[in-house]
């Protein structure tokens, strides 16, 4: 069993298929035996995620800030709730209670711990799997950013492989998994190797 940190939105404006991403997810993370760990809030695909993973008998942690309480609608009824006193505090808590990191679509919230993450795992900070799921190209522009990192020097390819993509649930956990139960491949990369090409 895996502890599966999933970052997502709380955005009640977003269309209904998004939404309902959190239940197929939440569902996947019962069905294959993982533990959840989110945002803490109980709206949007936050929410839904959270309630389908707890019907299918998955423990769930939900870690929202103070400030953020009313805003997101604090999960109370998660198994356990951490209410931090920023969202730093929020993201530290998230990841050190994880084994792996699956990012839903979102906003400008979930992009920044996206990239966060992703540039913790490059500089080898941690070795644990990071994959977004999108299913309808939502971050297309943001793959397409990478490669055009890549092309201009910016980025090595080794940093953009450690960034996993699925447009399935079902894909992304296979993911998850397969790296999980693979472990480390090889040393730890020097800090920073691969966050920059080479001159």
């Amino acid at each position: 069993m895996a502890r599966i940190c999933v970052f997502c939105s709380s955005s009640e404006t977003i269309a209904a298929h998004y939404v309902a991403l959190g239940t197929e997810v939440g569902e996947a993370i019962a069905a294959r035996g993982h533990s959840l760990v989110s945002g803490g809030g109980s709206v949007s695909t936050m929410g839904t995620l959270a309630r389908a993973a707890r019907a299918g008998g998955a423990h769930t942690t939900g870690v929202i800030p103070e400030a953020l309480i009313d805003w997101e609608g604090a999960d109370h009824e998660a198994d356990e709730l951490i209410v931090t006193p920023d969202v730093r505090s929020r993201k530290g808590e998230m990841d050190a209670r994880s084994d792996a990191f699956l990012v839903l679509p979102g906003g400008i919230g979930t992009l920044e711990e996206l990239l966060e993450i992703w540039v913790s795992r490059v500089l080898a900070m941690h070795h644990r799997p990071v994959v977004v799921l999108d299913p309808d190209g939502l971050y297309a522009p943001l793959r397409d950013q990478v490669r055009l990192l890549l092309e201009r020097g910016f980025l090595r390819t080794e940093a953009a492989e450690v960034l996993q993509w699925a447009t399935t649930a079902e894909e992304a956990f296979d993911r998850i998994e397969a790296e999980l139960a693979a472990g480390p491949e090889n040393p730890p990369p020097a800090a920073g190797e691969l966050l920059e090409a080479e001159p």
